[in-house]
């Protein structure tokens, strides 16, 4: 049998186990039950079909990464629970009424992010060596044991030149996060700025920026960055630090396209109102009409894009360091690190602590990646109005 044949077969099984489920809860007399229909009937037995699977896999002796993920979510739960109790009982109270009405995930991006930012902000304090230390034995495996190779002055290994991988993580929050932060905040600066000018000016203007940023906008922003960076690299002469000067600037500019664009048309749509009509006629200038009455009711997508957008960029500074015309070395870089311990997977068969040594950096590149996402998902939420 196919692998579709077989997926057919267990979704209609899933199906049938669901009516059946339904069929037998409404001779209960449950209004649960009566009101219940085929599809939510089909997500349940699905639900307890995958909660089967997962115990199941759990007790398998090759599953080593499936239980460490369990692992990893039961703790990152607990986490997110107890910092969202402590903040509905500490601090101002308008904190706390935010805590009050904040979903768990939600706390969990904001614990994520403020991990990040301590690590990032003390990396210097916190990492064990520094990130450009060469400490004479390389190749040491992850997992600290002497008979795999490893060794415990170094629990994750060292690279191929003999790097402290685990100092280099921490550093690498400090410059990739770091950039990226500072690369998201000229983006906005810029395509904020532009884009609300358009919105309030208006005529030419708008035509000439609209259409400039549709160029942009038009060609694939890896590749166009990547292009960039080369010709870069020719200006740069090897010094590392104008190079990553032009790879924030590249970045940023390729990105302030889309902020323009949300710019744009929130500016358009608050620009007509009553408020900002009654500015134009007391004779208020530019400043005060863009900074003081459109700004402010911008603000909130504007905050939620600065979230999306700074994921974006993180990615994108990541990816460029993994093909190599990104942040340069010796600096540590997340991306740069899973090219440079690639090698490692290949004892992932036998010693699944030795093949986490790739892994990790592109965790914590995942990790805070969801972490953003969730809190700007919940700052959309309070936007838009709805209720929880």
């Amino acid at each position: 049998m196919s692998v579709w044949l077989w997926i057919v077969a267990v979704l209609a099984a899933l199906l049938g186990l669901g009516w059946a489920g339904r069929a037998l809860g409404r001779l209960s007399g449950r209004r649960r039950f009566r009101d219940m229909s085929l599809a939510e009937a089909f997500g349940w037995a699905l639900a307890l079909a995958a909660l089967l699977g997962a115990a199941w896999l759990w007790t398998r002796p090759g599953a080593v990464y499936f239980r460490w993920a369990l692992i990893g979510f039961a703790i990152s739960a607990v986490a997110a629970f107890v910092f969202r109790l402590l903040g509905r009982h500490l601090g101002p109270e308008r904190l706390r009424k935010q805590f009050r009405k904040m979903p768990l995930t939600a706390a969990f991006g904001i614990l994520v992010i403020i991990i990040y930012a301590v690590v990032a902000i003390f990396a210097g304090w916190i990492a064990p060596h520094g990130q450009e230390a060469v400490l004479g034995a390389a190749n040491v495996v992850p997992g600290g044991d002497p008979a795999m190779g490893g060794d415990p002055a170094f629990p994750l290994g060292t690279d191929r030149i003999g790097r402290d991988i685990l100092s280099r993580l921490i550093y690498g929050a400090q410059n990739t996060v770091g950039l990226a932060f500072a690369t998201t905040l000229l983006a906005f600066f810029l395509g904020g700025t532009l884009g609300l000018l358009a919105a309030v000016v208006g005529g030419w203007l708008d035509q000439l920026l609209s259409r400039g940023v549709d160029v942009l906008m038009a060609i694939p922003s890896l590749i166009f960055a990547l292009l960039l960076l080369t010709i870069a690299s020719v200006w740069a002469e090897g010094a590392r630090g104008w190079l990553t000067f032009y790879m924030v600037v590249i970045i940023a500019v390729i990105d302030s396209t889309r902020v323009f664009r949300l710019a744009r048309s929130v500016g358009i749509g608050i620009v007509v109102m009553d408020y900002v009509e009654a500015a134009k006629l007391r004779g208020e200038g530019m400043g005060h009409l863009v900074f003081r009455e459109i700004l402010p009711n911008a603000m909130a997508p504007l905050l939620a894009e600065f979230g999306l957008r700074f994921c974006f960029v993180f990615l994108t500074i990541a990816s460029l360091s993994f093909l190599g015309v990104g942040i340069q070395p010796p600096l540590a870089d997340w991306g740069t690190m899973v090219r440079d311990l690639a090698q490692f997977i290949n004892f992932a068969a036998f010693a699944p602590m030795v093949a986490l040594a790739p892994l990790l950096p592109a965790l914590a590149i995942a990790l805070l990646t969801v972490g953003v996402n969730f809190v700007v998902d919940w700052m959309l939420h309070r936007a838009s109005g709805l209720k929880s």
